[in-house]
């Protein structure tokens, strides 16, 4: 079987945000959560779970973005 980008879903309190996905999207969500758990052995119910998982390891891998963000994180003067 191929190794997913994503493991197993950590539980943590979740921010509330409403979003439209295309049907093409969401049949693929549903279709990874499925595979998701034959690998992992973790039943996912609910699909759209899996959605901020994906966005935070895109977000990791994009090294323009943490570059900005590092930048932006630098402790002014006095600060620690």
């Amino acid at each position: 079987m191929a190794k997913l980008k994503l493991g197993a879903i950590e539980d943590d309190k979740p921010i509330k945000v409403t979003h439209e996905l295309p049907a093409a999207v969401h049949r693929d969500l549903v279709t990874y959560a499925e595979i998701l758990a034959l690998e992992t052995g973790q039943s996912i119910t609910d699909p759209t779970k899996l959605i901020a998982p994906m966005l935070a390891r895109f977000m990791a891998a994009d090294r323009s973005f943490l570059k900005v963000r590092r930048a932006r994180h630098v402790a002014k003067p006095g600060e620690r």
